[in-house]
């Protein structure tokens, strides 16, 4: 096999490697569940400015979506 193919990053050896290669499973859910939990956060602080900003520009859909809201929620059985 030609050297090029040995490895992917030549200049990375097995012995150099991070800390949090000590316990890669338990940092990294960690780390991966905290993004995922501030990119939900921000994905749903968005979407409730896209809603407040259609909200204002059509009134009128608002108004109507707001009443078949309420006839659900009258209508609804507990």
């Amino acid at each position: 096999m030609p050297e090029a193919f040995e490895a992917p990053w030549p200049d990375r050896t097995g012995d150099a490697r991070d800390a949090r290669d000590a316990a890669p499973d338990v940092l990294d859910a960690q780390e991966s569940d905290a993004a995922r939990r501030r990119r939900r956060a921000q994905f749903l602080r968005e979407l409730h400015e896209a809603k407040q900003l259609r909200d204002r520009v059509q009134p009128r859909r608002a108004r109507a979506a707001r009443m078949r809201q309420q006839m659900r929620m009258r209508t609804f059985r507990w």
